[in-house]
């Protein structure tokens, strides 16, 4: 009963992060300039958690080639998705979500959901594997990981729910029903995470160091693309700067976690 309450306060205030961000869109609205300072400090949260975080626990336990297997795989997996099917990240699509793309959108609205709800997966899957992390004693302390994963985690889900409502509106979608749309994709959020946490308990300290490993190569490449999307359009030492700052700021967050 108490890991299924953790898990949820992980989950749950992550999914309703992504609503409230699709809400603001489609009632408030955001300028793009602040829509792409905002993907830019999340995409810096994510390459933060996985440079000062993910990896550094992912090595303690493994050799050093097999972590970074585990990253390329999540990288790859993202990459083929983004390539075949859609942009797995709603941050990387708003860059290419032009006027001729939004009169198509009816026919590409089935990949982008599954794309999605693939990127939603792992946001939950990393969520639980970092909570049942903090479980262990593991060399940066129990609980610590878990924190530096979740922050990472809520930060980006407030843009991506911006970024997804701007999306479905800009494809004729009114207000609450794109509001309902974005809480539909992202449900797999919760579902994922629960579903991750019954799973990952009864799996090696091994192997959960390839499951988070595995999530930072998908968070790398959501940070990758989101950054290099939004610099060939817009202000590029404003981007980087966002972006950096995202990075610090997870940087500053494990050195006062492990000071702790």
């Amino acid at each position: 009963m108490r890991d299924s309450f953790a898990i949820l306060f992980r989950v749950v205030p992550a999914f309703l992060l992504t609503v409230a961000g699709g809400l603001i869109s489609a009632l408030v609205g955001i300028s793009h300039q602040k829509l792409c300072g905002l993907i830019s400090l999340t995409a810096g949260t994510l390459m933060g958690v996985t440079l000062f975080s993910i990896l550094p626990e992912s090595a303690a336990d493994m050799k050093w080639w097999e972590p970074a297997i585990a990253l390329g795989s999540g990288y790859v997996v993202f990459s083929l998705i983004t390539k075949y099917v859609y942009h797995v990240c709603p941050t990387c699509a708003a860059s290419h979500f032009d006027e001729a793309t939004t009169h198509r959108f009816g026919k590409i609205a089935t990949a982008l959901t599954i794309a999605l709800a693939v990127h939603s997966t792992l946001d939950g899957v990393a969520l639980a594997a970092g909570r049942e992390a903090g479980q262990v004693t593991i060399r940066s302390g129990p609980g610590k990981l878990d924190l530096s994963v979740l922050l990472a985690v809520r930060v980006h889900k407030v843009s991506e729910g911006l970024a997804l409502g701007a999306l479905l509106l800009g494809a004729g979608f009114k207000g609450l029903k794109a509001v309902a749309s974005v809480a539909a994709v992202e449900v797999t959020t919760v579902v994922c995470g629960v579903l991750g946490l019954g799973v990952l308990r009864a799996v090696s300290l091994f192997r959960l160091g390839a499951v988070l490993a595995h999530a930072g190569g998908g968070f790398v490449f959501l940070a990758a693309h989101a950054v290099l999307g939004k610099m060939v359009k817009h202000n590029k030492l404003a981007i980087v700067i966002s972006f950096v700052t995202g990075v610090v700021v997870i940087a500053l967050l494990n050195l006062m976690i492990r000071a702790l």
